[in-house]
């Protein structure tokens, strides 16, 4: 199934019913007055995010998305039954604009629900015009028209890690040796005509299409995936070790970032790994050497991790798939910290003013209220003095008899 990321449909929310006229007809009373019930409200229109980058591809022959209608209002003061609302499965990842009021709407996590369009409000039944100067009312409202719009929906792919780089710089052959994905290779620039993904013990690796200069300007295929690389968390930027000289190496590195940053600013500022590719085209002595002016020449990789790879070379790959998912597990473990640490400080927040303050006034209002003893006449339990109560009574009755 071809990878779809884009695509613009026309949605219409549900109409409301018709309002009705009726009249109520009961056993020895055969005008009762008007009974028409009001119309049902029309279906509202969801989009809901799953887990299924591919999803788009089930909508390629579909324009138009219409949700159901309310139904007409009954007799006997009916209601109609409202419109079953829609829901539209896009990608975890999805943007959906609306072109006519430019409306942004994002899905980031999976379950996520957003509401796009309300359904028509169900008209007025005749019921609803009775009063006491119009008592056989044969007014009536139409439901009204639910909204609808035309949407463009893109999906930018949420993945732990984009492989970047110009064409045929290795990407999707390091996919294929890490992931066990089936990605088409060859030995041509831009074969790679849609992103790749594979997963690494649950982690997602994302092959993004061969980037040229003046791709963000629109220049080759990759302009049209750069929003993917939005999303990921890290960059694993490959640069093929064909380029014979340290010189040919930074301007590969420089172009593909100028790139990035053209696209958009922030995407420079992700965690960015470089990563050699193809070092069986090196000796062992020429590539450590390679290695080593690149790292000393090239001022950008300062303080950056640069690892050699080759999917002709086990080790290579062994060494690269530790790192990676040591990477993974230490970003995911900061992501959770960051998010216990936000919840702390909302609870924190809470409990260092308005918690405290009223807990405070509470407790020392209970302190000042006077404890309250219940005499003897309030001792009674249904209507009888209880036990203890009536013991209480005679031995005062003694008492003053003593005394006396």
């Amino acid at each position: 199934m071809a990878f779809i990321d884009e695509m613009t449909v026309h949605v219409r929310a549900g109409r409301g019913g018709n309002g009705v006229v009726r009249w109520l007809h009961e056993k020895f009373k055969e005008f009762g007055g008007p009974s028409g019930g009001d119309g049902g409200r029309g279906a509202h229109v969801y989009v809901r995010s799953v887990r299924d980058t591919t999803l788009l591809a089930r909508y390629k022959n579909i324009k138009e998305f219409n949700a159901p209608n309310g139904e007409a209002g009954g007799n006997n003061s009916k209601h109609g039954g409202n419109g079953e609302d829609m829901y539209i499965d896009l990608p975890i990842g999805s943007v959906i604009t609306n072109n006519f009021t430019k409306e942004i709407y994002k899905l980031d996590k999976e379950g996520q629900e957003i509401m796009i369009l309300k359904g028509g409000n169900g008209g007025l039944g005749n019921e609803r015009f009775k009063s006491s100067t119009n008592q056989t009312p044969e007014e009536w409202t139409p439901g009204k028209n639910g909204e609808e719009g035309e949407f463009y929906i893109e999906v930018e792919l949420i993945a732990d890690a984009g492989l970047i780089g110009l064409p045929n710089a290795g990407k999707t052959s390091l996919l294929n040796a890490l992931t066990k994905a089936h990605a088409k290779v060859g030995a041509y620039q831009f074969t790679t005509l849609e992103p790749n993904l594979g997963a690494l013990y649950n982690y997602v690796l994302a092959d993004i299409p061969g980037l040229i200069e003046g791709a963000s300007e629109g220049r080759g295929l990759g302009h049209k995936f750069l929003r993917h690389i939005k999303r990921t968390k890290m960059l694993f930027h490959c640069i093929s070790l064909e380029h014979g000289t340290v010189e040919e190496i930074q301007s590969v590195y420089k172009t593909i970032r100028k790139e990035l940053e053209d696209y958009h600013p922030d995407m420079v500022g992700k965690k960015e790994v470089i990563l050699l590719t193809k070092t069986d085209v090196c000796m062992p002595t020429e590539l450590a050497k390679k290695v080593a002016d690149a790292k000393k020449n090239i001022k950008e990789w300062k303080d950056k991790d640069v690892l050699t790879v080759s999917v002709y070379d086990i080790d290579s790959l062994k060494k690269l798939s530790d790192f990676l998912t040591k990477e993974f597990a230490e970003n995911n473990a900061k992501e959770i910290a960051d998010t216990h640490n936000e919840d702390a400080d909302m609870i924190g927040d809470f409990d260092d003013t308005k918690g405290s303050q009223k807990t405070a006034k509470a407790m020392k209002k209970q302190a000042r209220k006077p404890r309250v003893v219940k005499s003897i006449k309030d001792a009674k339990v249904g209507g009888k003095v209880s036990t203890k109560s009536a013991n209480t009574k005679t031995n005062s009755a003694k008492a003053r008899t003593n005394k006396k």
